[in-house]
């Protein structure tokens, strides 16, 4: 069975999200189903390395983080374009943000969290020395973002992945 759905989890909701964006009918069905085990498959030809979770109670924790963040994030960026920004003066900038994370698996969730928050986008993490170059859209304080990825997102997935 695990050949030929090496990745049940990605292969299930990969058919869930299919049938989100199209609508539910057997076809749809089906043709989702042959997507997601082809895309299963092809995963499974990359051999990525599979992610050591050691607590599950803060994954919880941070998905409720998140959602709340993105929410508001959606409203702040429209506000501050359908108001011209803080009077015309909204500054965007870059921040570097040193991280402790090193787990490829907690990296790559921190970036998925990141840019799926309006207002923000990862640019670039170097690995040697561990820091991230963040681009934020409304600028304020540097060491208030660092504040925010290091102790609010970066603490639990520490607690999570490391």
């Amino acid at each position: 069975m695990s050949r030929l759905v090496p990745y049940p989890v990605l292969s299930l909701m990969l058919v869930g999200m299919w049938l989100l964006l199209t609508r539910v009918s057997l076809g749809h069905l089906l043709l989702g189903s042959a997507i997601a085990l082809i895309a299963g498959r092809a995963m499974a030809t990359l051999q990525p390395a599979k992610p050591r979770i050691r607590r599950w109670a803060p994954m919880l924790r941070l998905l409720g983080i998140v959602s709340l963040d993105i929410l508001r994030s959606n409203f702040a960026v429209a506000w501050l374009i359908l108001t011209g920004g803080r009077h015309g003066r909204r500054r965007s900038g870059f921040v570097e943000i040193p991280l402790r994370l090193r787990s490829p698996s907690a990296l790559a969730l921190l970036a998925v969290v990141i840019t799926a928050t309006p207002g923000t986008a990862w640019l670039e993490h170097d690995a040697e020395t561990g820091v991230l170059l963040l681009h934020v859209f409304d600028l304020v304080d540097e060491d208030a973002w660092r504040h925010l990825i290091r102790n609010r997102y970066e603490a639990l997935l520490l607690e999570i992945f490391e």
